[in-house]
Parts: structure tokens; C-alpha cells; sequence
């Protein structure tokens, strides 16, 4: 649903090149990929933020207008779209619906963007930035030149977003509205605004529950999505993982038509991987149809590795180039990101940043880097990520440390928090729950004392490993700026 007061617009869509929008909030990972995009399409694009960084910056140097804090909507404004993060109160949202500015959210206008294209949703409780890279770096590699807006900078797809053809050059789509990628998130909602064609749903867990009442709802709400998309006649198509994203309860009213992938033998698409060699695989009615090397370590990186092969291959890549393109994946900002190795006193350091922040991301992240990097020790810096989920979620992520000999927690990074719900949930709930389990872990509130901690206390051969959506990685990046 459109912001509450907001004006609606009222044929959903996109207005013509040359005229100006305006995007509040317009520094986030998304905001600023949609920005580059509609920009690209030729609308006259600025917005404004609450503070500057190096994404602020960067929309300037190409271009678009940005102003740090708040004021009026420019005077030429066709259109005000807002991130989930704007308040209804904000007062350039104020300001658009006293003066009659239709207003959107950055959902709805990718919907929009949608619209005149052939668009890929890729939906689950983790996973889709991945996933979405993957896919955008396999159709780049095989020319069929796709259009993305990704929640995360990859370097080896020129970043975040990317307008793409017109129309798909090759391939069974031939002719079609050009493609494009986008991740479809399940907060608030927001992925019902999308217009997919082909949508894939990698899993489907609690999380988000500051808006849901339970799975139950969470459910509802990805079969909602899974029901945008249209019917095979039409070139619907949804692939979902065969284990793990409730598919029964999901698909069964469906009309587009439904692929599962997974490991499971009774799979349509069975994934066979070989943790040891990260060698991946599929085979289709037990027969194989392709396999590569997975470049990122772990199973549930040859599941994400092998969706976006699929998905490739339903777009009109061949099996084979397929797996060479995704062979040759490095990844992606802040998805187990090897930053490198850093000498310590007593030798050297391997370090790794990470955006994973629920139990389940962050045990298989912490179990992957433990049997590729088979470190002396593993050491972790998590921050906790917004009251709800640490709240509501706090035995399981006690639980999904196990595979670390230390925790280090700072404070939680409040999101959309209120002062009350602040008080409900503390970082040092989190640490005595480790501490109940037996895993050895403390609270530092402050990140230089972290760094500092990390200095004195890694030793050589130690795996560092920071974690969270929050300025966490702030800590890998200081640590690995200094040298002992």
C-alpha cells in the first residue's frame, strides 16, 4: 500500500523522460539503484538524505542532485518516491501531499520499472542479493544484457544497478521487453507491488516480525507474492526451493508454471554439491545437466549458485555457459567477503565481513568459513540488527553461533525502533544467552574498543568474521586499515 495519506498515482506508472522526481532517502542500497536506473531511462532524478557517504557522493559525481537533510520538494516535482525507512510525518512527504505531488514508495516504483520489461523477483528470507548478482553476472557473461537493482555493490557487475536493453537481444524471449533483476523483500509487504513475470522464491522463514504475527502470516504473504505472477500461457514462471519454502502451502492455487530446486532426489531440479572441492551440480530426471566450481563456500551458496544457473537457463542461456559464468563469480560486497589477511604479533589474521543477520544466515555463513578457512579460531563480531528480530528470535541466535569461539556483541542497531521498544532488548541478552550455552562472548558497546580488543587478542591463524546490516563492518575496515 501506497505511504498512509499519501497521493496515490493514479495509473501506476512511471512518467516520461524529462520530467523530475524526487527520492527521499535516496542514500539507500536500493534508493540509490533505482535512482541510477531511473536516471539512465532519461527522468531527471534527485532526492535527499539524512546524512552523506560514499553512495551519496557517488550519485553526485554522476549527476544527480542530492541534498543532505531536509527541505522543500523542488518546484518541478512530478513525483516523490520514498524509502521504507521515511516516516508518513516526514516533512517533505508533508510538503508533496499539501502541494498535490503524487507520492510512491520505492516498491511501487519498481513495479513501475517493471512494467515495460521482462521482470525476474527473486523473493526469500535470505539469500537475494546473492542470488540476484549471480544471475545478473551469468546473463551479462551470455549477452543477454539485463537490466538490475540489487540491494548490494558487486564490482563484477559494475555495482548495484543497471538500466540493460530495451528488449532482449537473443534467445527464446527474442523481442521481448528487456530483462530485469530485482530482489523482492517481504517487509511490509512490499514485494506485492511487484509485476514479475518469472519470480523464484529461495526459503521462507520468521523474520520481519515487527510486521507479521507469526510464519503463518509470512506465508500468506510470499504465496501473495507468488500469485502476482501470470499464467503459463503467459510466461509465468516461479522456481521455489523444493525444501524450505513452505511450497505447499504456496503454490498449489497457482496458474504460472512452478519449478522446485533443492537437494532432495525428488527435486525438478536436484542440486548435488561437494563441499570438499566446492563442486556443484544439477541433475533434471537424474540426469546431469551441468556442474561447476563454486567460487563462495558453502551449501547454501551452490542452492543460491544453483537457482540463478536455472533461472539463466529459462531465460535463454545454455546449461553449460551458464556454469562457466557462475564458475568464475567472486561475489559480492559484504556476502562473505574475504578481505584478506592482516599480520598480527604472532603471525597473520584471515579476515571476512558479512550482512548476514538472522540465526540462519549467520549459522551457515560461520559453519562455510570454518571448513574453508579451517582457522585456529574463529572469532566473531555480530551486531544485533533492529528490536523485533533480536527479540522475538533470541534463542535461535544463541543457538546459530557454534561454530565460533568467541562472540564479541556491540549494541544493537536500532531500525524503525521506538524509545520503548529499545528498552525491551538489550545486546547483553543476546551475550548471556551465549554465555548459557556455553560459547564464550562479551558486550563492548564501543566500536574503536572492539578494534582495540581484536589487536591484542587474535593471534596467528585466527578467522575474523564481522557480521550484521548495521555500520559493523566499520570494525573490519579499521582493523585491517592498521598492522601490528
Amino acid at each position: 500500500m501506497p505511504t498512509d495519506g499519501a497521493i496515490p498515482c493514479p495509473d501506476r506508472s512511471l512518467p516520461p523522460p524529462g520530467a523530475s522526481l524526487w527520492m527521499l532517502g535516496i542514500g539507500g542500497c536500493g534508493m540509490s539503484g533505482l535512482a541510477r536506473l531511473l536516471a539512465a531511462r532519461g527522468l531527471r532524478v534527485g532526492g535527499s538524505d539524512e546524512t552523506p557517504s560514499d553512495v551519496t557522493r557517488g550519485l553526485e559525481a554522476e549527476g544527480i542532485v542530492v541534498r543532505i537533510g531536509k527541505g522543500p520538494v523542488p518546484a518541478d516535482t512530478v513525483m516523490v518516491i520514498s524509502s521504507a525507512a521515511i516516516p508518513d510525518e516526514h516533512s517533505e512527504l508533508v510538503d508533496a501531499r499539501d502541494r498535490g505531488i503524487p507520492c510512491t514508495t520505492y516498491a511501487e516504483a519498481l513495479g513501475m520499472a517493471q512494467s515495460d520489461r521482462l521482470g525476474v523477483s527473486i523473493a526469500g528470507t535470505h539469500g537475494k542479493s546473492t542470488t540476484a548478482a549471480m544471475l545478473a553476472w551469468i546473463l551479462l557473461d551470455t549477452e543477454l544484457d539485463p537490466g538490475f537493482i540489487i540491494g548490494a555493490h558487486c564490482d563484477q557487475i559494475g555495482g548495484g544497478s543497471r538500466l540493460g536493453a530495451h528488449m532482449i537481444p537473443h534467445g527464446p524471449h527474442q523481442g521481448e521487453g528487456g530483462i530485469l533483476i530485482t530482489e523482492a523483500c517481504e517487509f511490509n509487504r512490499s514485494f506485492h507491488h511487484h509485476r514479475p513475470t518469472i519470480g523464484m522464491i529461495n526459503n521462507v522463514e520468521e523474520d520481519h516480525l515487527d510486521i507479521y504475527d507469526g510464519l503463518a502470516a509470512i506465508i500468506e504473504a510470499f504465496a501473495g507474492f507468488a500469485a502476482l505472477l501470470p499464467p503459463t500461457e503467459d510466461g509465468g514462471s516461479l522456481l521455489i526451493a523444493h525444501d524450505g519454502a513452505c511450497r505447499n502451502q504456496i503454490t498449489p492455487p497457482l496458474r504460472c508454471r512452478v519449478s522446485t530446486f533443492g537437494f532432495h532426489p525428488e527435486a525438478d531440479y536436484q542440486v548435488a554439491w561437494d563441499a570438499a572441492v566446492r563442486r556443484a551440480g544439477i541433475l533434471r530426471d537424474g540426469m546431469w545437466v551441468t556442474q561447476w566450481t563454486n567460487a563462495m563456500p558453502g551449501a547454501h551458496n551452490a542452492l543460491n549458485a544453483a537457482g540463478a544457473v536455472i533461472l539463466a537457463h529459462q531465460l535463454g542461456t545454455e546449461w553449460d555457459a551458464a556454469a562457466d559464468a557462475i564458475t568464475r563469480f567472486r561475489g559480492l560486497d559484504r556476502r562473505m567477503e574475504r578481505l584478506g589477511m592482516r599480520s598480527v604479533r604472532s603471525g597473520e589474521v584471515t579476515a571476512y565481513t558479512d550482512y548476514g543477520h538472522h540465526p540462519t544466515e549467520i549459522e551457515n555463513t560461520l559453519r562455510s568459513l570454518r571448513a574453508a578457512e579451517d582457522p585456529k579460531r574463529l572469532i566473531c563480531v555480530f551486531q544485533p540488527h533492529q528490536h523485533s528480530r533480536t527479540r522475538f528470535l533470541l534463542d535461535q541466535f544463541a543457538e546459530s553461533f557454534s561454530a565460533a569461539d568467541e562472540v564479541i556483541v556491540p549494541e544493537i542497531y536500532f531500525v524503525r525502533d521506538s524509545d520503548a521498544e529499545k528498552k525491551k532488548v538489550s545486546a547483553n541478552d543476546l551475550v548471556n544467552r551465549l554465555l548459557d550455552r556455553g560459547v564464550d562472548a562479551r558486550h563492548e558497546p564501543d566500536f574503536d574498543t572492539i578494534v582495540q580488543y581484536l589487536e591484542t587478542t587474535l593471534e596467528d591463524g585466527d578467522l575474523l568474521v564481522v557480521m550484521g546490516a548495521g555500520p559493523v563492518w566499520t570494525i573490519a575496515r579499521d582493523f585491517m586499515a592498521t598492522s601490528s
